[in-house]
């Protein structure tokens, strides 16, 4: 997996040392001296991954560590801090910044190689998702990259799997204090709680008895459900290959016995602050992606979705000969209705007759608001007595109860004319369904409006 890392270290032995390294595992090497220049090369996208050392002149590595992680531009590249630096306080100072992971000089390669894919494979989740955010921000409303990187990692649903009673006391109590701890000692249990917890991290013991935690980290990892939940392994100083396993096939971090109180309390709030932040921008994507093909007023399917779908679903009909029927709806006199009470009157009355039609819709339906007062209904696999009969029903729904407008103050009577027509075997396109249930609509009209009329089948 190729990838651009980013070296930061103002001695050049050390620069040269990690490069020769990275190069021959077929990474592209970025270098920095300084804590400014990394900055400045973060900015502008040009790495994947930031190797910080801490003890620079100037801007030490905390610092630039921290100033990475509060831009939202840049809070979402993965820094490990690679440092002579080996205390406990140390390590927390770093996590504490926001590191992703703290290596001690001199660096066991193979820790060090398995980590920065990891944390390869990890942003590689994010970056699209970043990408069409811009894109969200670039239009206007509240930005996502901000609102993501501002989470505090704090008060997350945590699971942890574990049978040690003294190692339950400990982690449970340290992470009770900022998080809601579910406790579960059998891996079994814990893989069926685990799906529909809401759980937002969760940490697997690897020395659970009679049952391999490295396993069950596995098949977390595999379920659709549980396959963006934070996993952190708990391990023993000799189990590093087990680890380097676990990291190999998706793991997002560990910890050795005996477990530091503040270091787990960190690398945990780390984990959930990533994990909010990549969520937040499927969050935003899904809402842009709503907001393209959704109406602002009525909140139906809007005509560019219209146009997007109804295409393969009339082609469907063809290849399977299907029916499909197109219904076109249009609220009858409805410049009156804004005439007489008002525009914000007809706003309100659009969206009660969105409604009411939506509870006439099943799911494979295409409902979308055609412009204007008219709606369009798409119904696959109904014939033309079929059709008419929806459309009668929704007529009958649309006319058996007043719409209140003026914010409620007042109810007004209101009717709909529908056109029908249905698929054809001589149709080439749904253009032609929607022209003959749009001569059908006007026909409903000039006939005194208040009904159904059909095209011929």
């Amino acid at each position: 997996m190729s990838a651009r890392v980013l070296i930061v270290d103002d001695l050049y032995p050390n620069v040269r040392l990690l490069e020769t390294k990275l190069s021959l595992e077929y990474f592209d090497v970025v270098v920095a001296m300084n804590g400014p220049d990394a900055l400045t090369i973060c900015e502008r996208g040009a790495c994947d991954v930031v190797l910080l050392d801490v003890m620079m002149p100037g801007m030490d590595g905390f610092e630039v560590c921290r100033r990475l992680k509060a831009n939202p531009n840049t809070a979402h590249l993965p820094v490990v801090i690679v440092t002579a630096l080996d205390q406990p306080a140390d390590r927390l100072r770093g996590l504490d910044a926001g590191a992703d992971d703290f290596l001690t000089k001199p660096i066991d390669d193979t820790a060090l190689m398995t980590r920065v894919r990891s944390l390869v494979r990890l942003k590689a989740v994010t970056d699209e998702l970043r990408s069409r955010a811009l894109a969200t921000r670039a239009i206007g409303g509240v930005d996502p990259l901000a609102l993501a990187a501002a989470d505090t990692g704090e008060n997350a649903k945590v699971l942890l799997v574990e049978d040690r009673a003294s190692a339950i006391d400990r982690i449970g109590t340290a992470l009770a204090q900022h998080h809601r701890v579910t406790v579960e000692t059998d891996p079994h249990r814990a893989l069926v709680l685990a799906p529909d917890g809401g759980f937002e991290v969760a940490l697997v013991s690897l020395d659970l008895e009679g049952f391999d935690g490295l396993r069950l980290c596995s098949q977390l990892r595999s379920l659709e459900r549980t396959r963006n939940l934070s996993l952190i392994m708990l391990g023993e100083m000799g189990e590093k290959t087990r680890i380097t396993r676990g990291l190999e096939f998706g793991v997002n971090d560990y910890l050795l016995r005996p477990i530091d109180r503040n270091e787990l309390v960190a690398r945990v709030r780390t984990q959930v602050r990533r994990r909010r932040f990549t969520e937040t921008l499927r969050g935003a994507l899904q809402a842009s992606m709503e907001l393209a093909i959704t109406d602002d007023l009525t909140g139906l399917h809007n005509r560019r979705y219209l146009d997007r779908q109804i295409g393969p679903v009339f082609g469907d009909a063809m290849l399977h000969q299907k029916g499909l029927a197109c219904l076109l709806l249009d609220i009858d006199r409805f410049k009156s209705i804004n005439d007489t009470w008002g525009h914000e009157a007809g706003d309100e009355v659009l969206r009660a007759f969105a409604e009411r039609i939506r509870a006439q819709v099943r799911p494979m339906d295409i409902l979308a608001r055609y412009g204007g007062e008219e709606i369009v209904m798409v119904v696959p696999g109904v014939d033309l007595p079929e059709a008419q009969a929806i459309a009668e029903r929704i007529r009958e729904r649309v006319e058996a109860a007043p719409f209140a407008v003026q914010r409620g103050t007042r109810d007004i009577t209101v009717t709909v004319s529908i056109g029908v027509a249905v698929r054809r075997p001589t149709d080439t396109s749904p253009a032609d369904i929607l022209g003959r249930a749009d001569a059908a609509l006007y026909r409903a009209k000039s006939a005194g409006r208040n009904r159904v009329e059909a095209a011929a089948a």
